[in-house]
């Protein structure tokens, strides 16, 4: 069957049973509640070997060891062109449910539409649609799953994927050289860079306080680069959970998110971005993820090990093997948050019965 989408549930007026959160799951800080904690560092004269490529380096090394996540602005992707994936963006997710539905991603089809994407087995859902583009590599690619509507959105959306490539190895440069690396040093890792495009549509929630968005997670790659419109609602944590910020959204600026493959990469010393979406009834929220991934053999281990450290890793993996284990973990915590779901509701139905006189049980 079919994903219905949130179009119609965002009417309601009472959150659906399948959104509702657990209560140490639930936002603690509001969507618009914003900190600027996160640095915003400008990225003019990155290519400037002597100049200011020196302090790009040091800013950004000293955001991966503190948050694992920055935001960049003077990137040099052209304002236009995000204003149209913007655009064109917010037309596809307003289309009928049944045009969404033609690029229904169920069913494991590569790329198209999704209603919140939950791992398998787990009770509770993200409030969130969205459209995935997997545009690198490029002989994988399958324009039939590219909506044709709005019309010039594959064009636009292949020209934006590839600017965000070049951008990536820029950063993935900057990034090596923080870690007292060679330039290349990162892309060389990533043997040939896959590419993953997500555009998410968060639509009004009728009870924002009881959901997510997006559940805390990690990303599995290397970097993540998200722009994220004026609304507000992606959230940080430094601390394992006990606090979150809102990160401030800044015009035409990319939040740079460091992924586990990077973490292990730098040996721990660069952390993982730890984060979750929180929605709002006000207004609906469109965020654009572009996730870069290294390939499925790509080697996992630190790539310098400084002497009396340990690495983080027992032994070399691929790839394909980290985010396999990661998938496991994740899915079998589901699992068992499920299990302790339904134990908790089979427990109140017996102490309900339990206290009920005897002629009620048997009218």
């Amino acid at each position: 069957m079919a994903p219905l989408t949130l179009t119609a549930l965002a009417k309601e007026r009472t959150l659906p049973e399948k959104f509702v959160r657990d209560e140490e799951e639930r936002p603690t800080v509001a969507y618009n509640q914003f900190s600027n904690v996160v640095p915003v560092i400008s990225l003019a004269g990155i290519d400037e070997v002597d100049g200011r490529r020196g302090e790009i380096c040091r800013k950004i090394g000293e955001s991966c060891e503190e948050w694992g996540i920055f935001q960049v602005v003077d990137h040099g992707i052209d304002g236009k062109m995000i204003g149209e994936m913007y655009r064109l963006a917010r037309e596809f997710f307003v289309l009928p449910a049944e045009e969404k539905l033609r690029y229904d991603m169920t069913g494991g089809k590569q790329g198209g539409f999704l209603v919140s994407s939950h791992l398998q087995g787990e009770a509770v859902q993200d409030w969130r649609e969205l459209m995935v583009y997997l545009p690198y590599p490029v002989q994988s690619r399958d324009y039939s799953r590219w909506p044709d509507k709005p019309e010039g959105w594959r064009a636009v959306t292949e020209e934006y994927s590839e600017k965000l490539m070049g951008l990536a190895c820029k950063l993935l440069g900057v990034l090596s050289e923080s870690m007292g690396l060679e330039k290349g040093a990162l892309t060389e890792a990533c043997v040939e860079m896959d590419q993953k495009l997500v555009i998410n549509y968060y639509p009004k929630c009728p009870q924002p306080d009881l959901t997510l968005g997006l559940k805390r997670h990690t990303d599995p790659g290397i970097i993540t680069l998200l722009l994220q419109d004026e609304v507000g609602g992606l959230q940080a944590t430094r601390d394992g959970g006990e606090t979150w910020i809102t990160v401030q959204p800044v015009e035409g600026a990319f939040v740079v998110n460091l992924g586990d493959y990077g973490h292990y990469l730098s040996n721990g010393r660069f952390k993982s971005a730890d984060h979750q979406v929180v929605v709002n009834s006000n207004y609906s929220r469109l965020s654009i993820a572009t996730f870069q991934n290294p390939a499925p053999e790509a080697i996992v281990y630190p790539l310098r090990i400084k002497e009396g450290e340990k690495p983080v890793l027992d032994g070399p993996i691929s790839f394909t093997e980290m985010y396999r284990r990661k998938m496991n973990k994740d899915i079998e915590l589901a699992r068992l948050k499920k299990l302790a779901k339904e134990q908790q509701l089979n427990d109140t139905d017996t102490a309900r019965l339990e206290h009920k006189p005897m002629e009620k049980l048997l009218a």
